[in-house]
């Protein structure tokens, strides 16, 4: 056994201070995601209830099983930009009859559950997760199709939405569409491409071009009954499988169709798991200690062994060249049951050393067949002439190429800064990690404001210099505070997760929860290494 002796003094000033500002941006954050939950505000969601309707999240809560939880995914999508935040859809993973699946439900409150260039991108991203962890797909479907005022952005790149389901469909992977209310257009195409179409009758509408649309193409007269109704898709197209009565009906149609998937996970169970069930031990330290642990100022360093030890199972770890390269930590353990090897920043900066270990170690997870954790706080690898002459540019190329090369899952957590090559080296957005996940404490650029700036400063100057002119001290100053203010609003996770670089900000307390899940979702799908890397320059 080797556990984790933690060093975190609680009842210090420091870690007081650190767990004031994580419940500071923790607070900010809960504002943004109360205005999801708000869905189009209190005016539509009471319109839908007349309706007799449930709203979007109401009905996730039906399907997936009683007490279980569900994992959202992308909520902040369309944060900073002209659209509702949550990009008028909800994603995310719940377990259904005992079977994880990928529910994507349409917000008709939300201008009609029409899709935005961020509803288009949240989907997206949710069919890739669901294609590279073998998920049955759930569609909750009641979309008025395309946000036409943003067509020019929807319409062309739209089409691969409907092409990645007859995908799944093709690679075996279910897909099931309960259709709740009016979908039209492109929303017609998601039941037409799901293996399974449930249909409620009098409220489920389906048709490419509704009664207006077909009276001034053709000039034919009709309701939206004979066009596109439940019973007529039911009796006369085809269309719809099964008929429901009403939409708690729709749901219980759903659920039964996932029971009779007989579904079964390809990759590995937790080990210990014996008769469905696993003896689970849980961390040896409270997570709310992870409130206090990262410091405001990211600048100062932390140990990202404290956040181990509050993460994996009976806070055991068996790190991996302790005594080399020391600013990155390496090591195995378990978190519910599910082997990881993890790469956690200790100190920020990646030397030579940290490369050439973070590469050998995601060999061996790949000859063990065990998934990848990377738990970022770098500033990027080290710069200057005695690291360039030694080799930093071919060391740092070597761990972003078992990085970009490895098969074995890949799960990213953004706990403190991620600049740089060193977020590349450390698996970000760009290279595929089955999940990525932001602390509010989180920052990620091309490197820090205060660097950036002075850079462009620097450059500015010798270019003003080299005219013959005179640097604008005051000028420089104000050119220099606006960039940095820019480089710290675009730097921040909700701006990143907004623009969809992250598939969540998670409360640090939850991170232990929210890995579980994603290891188990992960194990729907064969989890296998490789051993064919490119070119390593020695």
């Amino acid at each position: 056994m080797t556990i984790i002796r933690s060093k975190v003094d609680t009842s210090a000033a420091e870690f007081a201070a650190n767990v004031e500002a994580m419940n500071s941006k923790l607070a900010e954050l809960d504002l943004e995601f109360r205005k999801v939950l708000a869905g189009g505000g209190e005016k539509y969601v009471e319109r839908h209830r007349k309706r007799g309707k449930m709203t979007a999240r109401e009905r996730i809560e039906l399907l997936i099983d009683e007490d279980s939880p569900f994992l959202e995914l992308c909520p902040l999508a369309g944060y900073g930009s002209q659209f509702t935040v949550g990009a008028s859809v909800v994603v995310g993973i719940g377990v259904v009859e005992g079977t994880e699946c990928l529910i994507v439900a349409n917000d008709p409150t939300v201008k009609g559950g029409t899709s935005n260039p961020w509803t288009l991108r949240k989907i997206l991203r949710t069919n890739d997760i669901a294609s590279q962890n073998r998920l049955p797909v759930i569609s909750l479907v009641e979309s008025g199709g395309a946000d036409l005022p943003t067509q020019k952005e929807v319409f062309v790149p739209g089409g691969r939405m409907f092409r990645d389901l007859t995908r799944l469909s093709a690679d075996g992977i279910p897909t099931i569409a309960l259709v709740f209310g009016n979908s039209t257009a492109g929303g017609a195409y998601v039941p037409g491409m799901s293996d399974h179409v449930v249909m409620i009758d009098g409220r489920s509408k389906v048709f490419l071009g509704g009664p207006p649309l077909v009276k001034m193409a053709t000039g034919e007269e009709s309701d939206d009954e004979e066009l596109g109704g439940a019973k007529m898709h039911a009796r006369v197209s085809g269309l719809g499988d099964y008929l429901a009565a009403d939409e708690q009906d729709a749901v219980r149609i759903g659920r039964r169709i996932v029971a009779r998937l007989n579904w079964q996970k390809q990759g590995p169970a937790p080990i210990g798991a014996a008769n469905g069930r696993v003896e689970i031990v849980e961390p040896r330290y409270s997570p709310d200690e992870l409130l206090g642990i990262v410091p405001p100022d990211l600048k100062i360093p932390f140990d990202p062994r404290e956040v181990i030890a509050r993460v994996v199972d009976d806070s055991d770890f068996d790190e991996f060249k302790p005594e080399y390269g020391p600013s990155l930590c390496t090591g195995w353990a378990r978190i519910h049951g599910y082997p990881v090897g993890i790469l956690a920043n200790a100190q920020g900066v990646l030397f030579s050393a940290e490369s050439q270990k973070a590469t050998q170690f995601i060999q061996l997870a790949n000859r063990s067949n065990t998934p990848l954790l990377f738990l970022h706080n770098t500033t990027g690898y080290m710069v200057g002439k005695e690291y360039e002459q030694g080799g930093i540019i071919k060391h740092g190329a070597m761990m972003i190429n078992a990085v970009s090369n490895s098969t074995v899952p890949h799960i990213s957590v953004l706990i403190g800064a991620s600049y740089g090559a060193g977020h590349y080296g450390m698996c970000g957005r760009a290279y595929d990690p089955r999940f990525l996940f932001a602390w509010p404490s989180a920052k990620s650029a091309v490197m820090g404001a205060q660097q950036l700036a002075g850079v462009i400063s620097i450059v500015s100057r010798a270019a003003t210099e080299a005219r013959g002119g005179t640097v604008d001290e005051e000028a420089d100053a104000g050119m220099r505070a606006m960039i940095e203010a820019q480089i710290e609003a675009e730097s921040v996770p909700m701006f990143l997760s907004g623009m969809l670089y992250d598939d969540g900000v998670i409360d640090p307390r939850d991170t232990r929860a929210v890995l579980g899940q994603c290891l188990s979702a992960i194990a729907s799908a064969p989890v296998e290494g490789t051993s064919n890397f490119g070119v390593f320059r020695m």
